[in-house]
């Protein structure tokens, strides 16, 4: 009885079902509602309202990545302010600044950061009056023996005139006796420049040496002191330099008469234009427009960019010698170190320069396309894994690295900044890798000096290959940059090991000398 009576309900269960199930389907016939018109009309309103809802979700799912995107964006852009704001407040004068103008609660906190860093610690005080004094040894022998000329020569202790009698050394010292604070000697100088500097000279200067030394030299004296003398010799200079630029394709001679503005290029070259002394004036003349309000020198250096930036390759890496005809590159060498250096270097500060704005992007962009070229030669030692820039000459990688190309430790460090957090740790890394490689061209002999360049062969990492010193400042100027933006005073302890090198082995009772070997 109990199992008929369970089978009789299961199935009157089954039929409500499937006569509920069946009265169900009635309210999708067409029929059902063309009898009942308010029905009909309340489900078009449905069917329209449901539509309208979708779709605005959609616009505003759509619109809302587009805020989230530009979001993103502007995180990245505030990342990288935060982290060149670090750099900044970690570099000489900025915290002085700040600390003038802040209000007092903040002067209080930045000026225990500052003194964090330096003016607390006994050591770096000591040292920094020891650089000083190595600076005035310098300097005072340069005025006993050499006075007014290009260049002393400590062992004979006679000045040699090796740019042209245009007071190199004087007027490259300007900017570094001001920062001291040696005033007299700041004074004496500037005199000098003011009644004995005379450019009007029956001599064939280097324009890229003359740019770098003496326009950059006379620019500098000027923005720190306000002197308008150094302008106006800053642009008499330039003025004799500029016929160079009178090519066919804006890409300058590299040598050019002072006297008759007579340019051409060193038979050597073959005629032709050396890339790092045809792409490192940008700075020196772009700022003399700024500061004269005349165009033309900012208009022939950038004019040199333009050129090259119709040929510059996909990896932006450019062979060293450029026809000033044509501008094309010839068949030659591809290098970070001598004769390419400070073609990369200036792409980056010409950039910086500028204030990094739209004008200037062009700039930013080839020095990153050029990175990129510059990963693609970075090999590993065996079997210490010192990271070093190969050269380059066609399809063919050389395991030599120039101790020239220790610039770039420090340009890679400083280019971090205008990337995103990912790329910019990145690139910091490989400046640090490279800065350990260039302070152990440094350490791996035995006066702690540099060679002028070094090998790299398997199983035996670095050996020296040119083995004078002639007191070349860019390991030094790298670690400097490193210490600045990381904080990292290890970067400060291998500099003064360095500077420590160059006292036992370089300083004479009249100045400082290279050595052969």
């Amino acid at each position: 009885m109990g199992k008929k009576s369970s089978s009789s309900s299961s199935a009157a269960a089954y039929l409500s079902m499937w006569r509920l199930s069946r009265g169900g389907w009635r309210y999708l016939h067409p029929s059902h509602y063309l009898k009942r018109p308010r029905r009909l009309a309340f489900l078009i309103f449905a069917f329209v309202f449901l539509n309208y809802f979708l779709w605005d979700r959609r616009t505003l799912s759509s619109a809302h990545q587009l805020k989230i995107t530009e979001l993103n964006q502007q995180v990245t852009s505030l990342q990288n302010q935060v982290h060149e704001l670090k750099s900044k407040l970690r570099g000489s004068g900025v915290q002085r600044k700040i600390i003038e103008t802040g209000d007092s609660n903040n002067s209080i906190i930045i000026k225990k950061k500052e003194g964090d860093l330096e003016d607390e610690d006994p050591i770096s005080i000591e040292r920094r009056q020891k650089v000083k004094e190595a600076m005035l040894h310098a300097w005072n022998s340069y005025e006993k023996y050499a006075w007014g000329e290009d260049e002393l020569e400590p062992q004979t202790k006679n000045g040699v005139d090796s740019f042209g009698g245009l007071g190199a050394t004087l007027v490259d010292s300007l900017d570094t006796l001001f920062i001291m604070g040696l005033k007299e000697q700041f004074q004496k100088a500037r005199d000098w420049v003011a009644n004995s500097l005379d450019f009007n000279k029956d001599y064939e200067a280097s324009v890229f040496e003359t740019t770098i030394r003496i326009v950059g030299g006379l620019l500098s004296a000027f923005d720190l002191s306000g002197d308008d003398i150094f302008l106006q010799k800053a642009r008499d200079i330039a003025d004799r330099l500029l016929p160079a630029w009178n090519t066919a394709s804006g890409i300058p001679y590299n040598r050019i008469n002072l006297e008759n503005g007579h340019a051409q290029n060193l038979k050597w070259t073959g005629g032709n234009s050396i890339l790092a002394d045809s792409g490192t004036e940008q700075l020196e003349f772009i700022a003399l427009s700024q500061r004269i309000k005349d165009p033309k020198y900012q208009q022939k250096v950038e004019n040199v960019i333009n050129e090259i930036h119709k040929i510059f390759p996909s990896d932006g890496l450019l062979p060293i010698y450029v026809n000033p005809h044509t501008g094309k590159t010839s068949h030659s060498t591809i290098t970070f170190g001598a004769m390419g250096d400070s073609f990369y270097e200036y792409l980056l500060k010409a950039w910086i320069q500028g204030n990094r704005t739209e004008t200037v992007k062009h700039y930013r962009d080839m020095w990153e396309t050029s990175m990129k070229g510059l990963q693609s030669l970075i090999r590993k030692s065996t079997p210490s894994s010192y990271a070093y820039i190969c050269e380059k000459t066609g399809n063919s990688l050389s395991d030599k690295m120039d101790e020239l190309a220790c610039f770039a430790p420090g340009m890679l460090a400083l280019g971090s900044i205008g990337y995103g957090p990912e790329e910019a740790e990145k690139f910091l890394a490989l400046a640090e890798e490279l800065a350990w490689t260039c302070y152990n061209f440094y350490q791996s002999t035995p006066t702690k000096l540099a060679g002028e360049n070094y090998f790299f062969r398997t199983g035996q990492d670095m050996t020296v290959g040119t083995p004078w010193n002639i007191l070349r400042p860019e390991t030094v100027e790298s670690l400097f940059y490193l210490w600045r933006l990381t904080g990292n005073k290890t970067y400060q302890e291998w500099g003064w090991n360095i500077f420590e090198a160059f006292e036992r082995n370089s300083h004479l009772e009249t100045g400082y000398v290279g050595l052969k070997d």
